[in-house]
């Protein structure tokens, strides 16, 4: 089917205006782009959240669908657990490991976010990360680990509307209960069987401090394994829950997590 003259016409006048107005176009380009990025947003679908439990997240279809493009198939494991049912440790071991301010900030560690800007920046890598708990649920549950600008705007907006809609308590509820532990391991309540034999409501101090410990780098690294990473790692959550009071020994923390997250990062 040939194209019509008035068609032809058409194009050549969007073609001339676009080569008179080069700048012009690529910010209308751009325009379009972050509008329907946006419109992906669930902006209601979070609502929801506050009374059900997400079955199925971003990241574990990213992770389906990178093991069925290597062809090796991949069974996601998850059991949810109950906030109340976990232990008080296992609890603080996730806040001082991945986030210390969690419960006064809203939603953006703002301190974090510049002390990692100039960290980065001085480095020229990307060796301190700032992401908040609220800030990895949102990519966990809605995006992919890519780095682009338009999925951090999108981030930031999620982690903004999930900070407005649900509690500090319903926030770490989903986080540590859809989190990556592992190939194919996500979630408290799966990690806890995967690596210990046992629900996650009978972890005991020191295995609660090696979760908390590789929450980073899930993939590869176990939290049952006796690595210098692991070990090094666990120390540091030790360290920083003895300075909250949490644990026996009060020694002096001066060390930074600057390895780059990678969990759902």
């Amino acid at each position: 089917m040939t194209e019509s003259p008035s068609s032809a016409n058409r194009v050549s006048r969007i073609l001339r205006w676009v080569t008179r107005h080069k700048i012009r176009a690529v910010l209308i380009v751009i325009g379009v782009y972050l509008v329907v990025e946006l419109l992906t947003i669930p902006w209601f679908g979070i609502r929801d959240l506050r009374t059900s439990n997400p079955t199925e997240t971003a990241l574990m279809r990213q992770r389906e669908n990178e093991a069925s493009n290597n062809e090796k198939p991949l069974k996601i494991r998850q059991q949810w657990v109950s906030l109340a049912k976990l232990p008080k440790y296992l609890i603080d071991a996730v806040i001082v490991a991945e986030d210390g301010t969690f419960f006064t900030h809203a939603g953006i560690d703002w301190f974090e976010v510049r002390e990692s800007m100039k960290k980065n920046f001085t480095e020229r890598r990307a060796a301190r990360g700032a992401s908040t708990i609220t800030q990895q649920l949102a990519k966990n549950l809605y995006l992919s680990t890519s780095k682009t600008p338009a999925r951090k705007l999108k981030e930031l907006i999620i982690t903004l509307l999930l900070e407005r809609t649900l509690s500090k308590a319903r926030i770490l509820e989903i986080y540590l209960n859809i989190i990556e532990w592992g190939r194919g391991v996500f979630g408290i309540g799966a990690a806890a069987q995967a690596y210990f034999g046992k629900s996650a409501s009978s972890l005991t101090f020191d295995e609660a401090t090696r979760l908390a410990a590789v929450i980073p780098s899930p993939l590869r690294h176990r939290p049952d394994d006796n690595s210098r990473y692991v070990l090094r790692r666990k120390e540091i959550v030790l360290r920083r829950m003895a300075a909250r009071g949490s644990s026996e020994p009060a020694i002096e923390d001066s060390t930074d997590f600057d390895e780059e997250e990678e969990n759902g990062l």
